[in-house]
C-alpha cells in the first residue's frame, strides 16, 4: 500500500530532485496486464497534481502492451514537465522499452532489463491457440519477426528463389494466419520504427547510431524475449543508462519488493490453490498500480468468487469413448464469478 512506500517515494524525489510517478503493470501468471489506452486518464490525474515540475521520474515495471498507448503516455508526460527519466527496477520490456527511449536517461539496477520492441499483434482474427481448445477466444500472438523469419528460412535455408514458389508459401501461410493480421503486423512494424526514430532523434544526432539501435531493437536481437541488461544497453547500444549508487539501489529495491509482494507477482494464479479444502473463496486481485505521493493510488482490481462445483455426467466420460453413462457419476468444475473488474482510487 502507498502508506508503506511513501517515505521511500520521498527519498527518491529528494535523490533525483524530481516528482515521482510509479507505474506497474503486473505479470502474475494467468493474471497478466499490459499498457493500455485507458491508463492515460489516470496518469493525468496524478500529473495534474505535480504543478508542472522541471523533472519527472517514472518508476516503471512492465512487460509491454499497446504501442500507441505507450507513445501517448510519453507525449503526455512531456506536456507536464521539461524532462523525464525512467527508473527500471526489473523489467521494462517491449512498449516499456519504447517509453525508455523517450527519456533523457534511464536508471537501471543490476537485474533490470529492457527488450526488443518488434511488434506482436493480438486480435480476434489471430489463429486459435490449440493449447486451450475449451476456450475459442484464446488466440496465438503473431510477431512480424516470426513471419519474416519464416520467409527468410524458405529463401536462405531451403534456397527457394522462384517467385511462384514464394507465392505458394505466402498463400499457405495466409491459410493459417488471416491476411489482415499479416498486413496489420507489418504496418505495426513500420509504425514502431517511425516512433522509435522520432524518440531517438531527440537525443542523438548520429543517424548511423540511431539506425543501429533500431535495427537491434526491431530485428537483430533475434527474439522478442531477448533481455537487454544495462551493460549492453549502455556499451553496445549507446543509450543514456545510469547506474544507481548502492544506497539509491536499496531504495529502488525496497519499493520493488513492496509492490512485488502486494501484487503477488511470484504466485501463479491457480483457483485450486486459492480454494484449498474449501468449495468457495472470495478474491481481490490487484493487477496494475499507478501511484504518487500527491495523487494517491489508482489500482486495477479483479474481484469475485471462485466456486468448486460438481457437474453430473450425462453422456459418459468426456475424452474416453466407449464408456457408457454411469448414474451418479460427476466431474469437478471450477466456476469464476467475476463481480468487478476495473479501477479503484485509494
Amino acid at each position: 500500500m502507498l502508506r508503506d512506500r511513501i517515505e521511500l517515494y520521498k527519498q527518491i524525489e529528494k535523490e533525483r530532485n524530481s516528482k515521482l510517478l510509479v507505474f506497474v503493470t503486473g505479470d502474475r501468471l494467468n493474471l497478466e496486464t499490459q499498457i493500455s489506452p485507458e491508463m492515460q486518464d489516470y496518469f493525468v490525474n496524478h500529473l495534474d497534481k505535480f504543478n508542472l515540475p522541471k523533472k519527472l521520474s517514472l518508476y516503471l515495471y512492465t512487460r509491454g502492451g499497446d504501442t500507441m498507448a505507450a507513445w501517448s503516455l510519453i507525449n503526455l508526460i512531456k506536456q507536464f514537465c521539461d524532462e523525464y527519466e525512467v527508473i527500471v527496477p526489473s523489467k521494462a520490456r517491449s512498449a516499456g522499452t519504447l517509453i525508455c527511449l523517450g527519456a533523457k536517461n534511464v536508471v537501471m539496477t543490476k537485474q533490470a532489463t529492457l527488450g526488443p520492441i518488434d511488434p506482436t499483434l493480438n486480435s480476434p482474427l489471430n489463429p486459435q491457440n490449440p493449447t486451450f481448445p475449451q476456450n475459442p477466444q484464446a488466440r496465438i500472438p503473431v510477431s512480424v519477426e516470426s513471419i519474416k523469419g519464416y520467409f527468410e528460412y524458405a529463401k536462405q535455408e531451403l534456397k527457394i528463389k522462384n517467385e511462384n514458389d514464394l507465392s505458394k508459401i505466402f498463400l499457405g501461410l495466409s491459410e493459417k494466419i488471416h491476411p489482415i493480421v499479416v498486413g496489420n503486423v507489418f504496418r505495426s512494424r513500420s509504425q514502431i520504427q517511425m516512433l522509435g526514430n522520432k524518440l531517438l532523434n531527440e537525443h542523438f544526432k548520429d543517424k548511423k547510431k540511431i539506425k543501429k539501435i533500431m535495427s537491434f531493437l526491431c530485428s537483430d536481437s533475434g527474439s522478442h524475449d531477448y533481455p537487454i541488461y544495462r551493460r549492453e544497453a549502455r556499451n553496445d547500444l549507446g543509450l543514456a543508462i545510469e547506474t544507481p549508487t548502492p544506497d539509491f539501489y536499496k531504495i529502488i529495491k525496497s519499493v520493488y519488493d513492496s509492490i512485488h509482494n502486494e501484487l503477488e507477482l511470484s504466485k501463479h494464479y491457480d483457483p485450486n490453490v486459492i480454494l484449498g479444502a474449501n468449495n468457495t473463496a472470495n478474491y481481490v486481485f490487484r493487477r496494475v498500480i499507478i501511484e504518487s505521493i500527491e495523487g494517491g493510488t489508482d489500482v486495477f482490481n479483479s474481484e469475485g468468487t471462485i466456486m468448486r462445483t460438481q457437474i453430473p455426467l450425462q453422456q459418459g466420460i468426456p475424452g474416453i469413448p466407449g464408456i457408457p453413462n454411469i448414474p451418479g457419476l460427476q466431474r469437478i468444475a471450477i466456476e469464476d464469478q467475476r463481480k468487478f473488474e476495473g479501477w479503484r482510487h485509494e
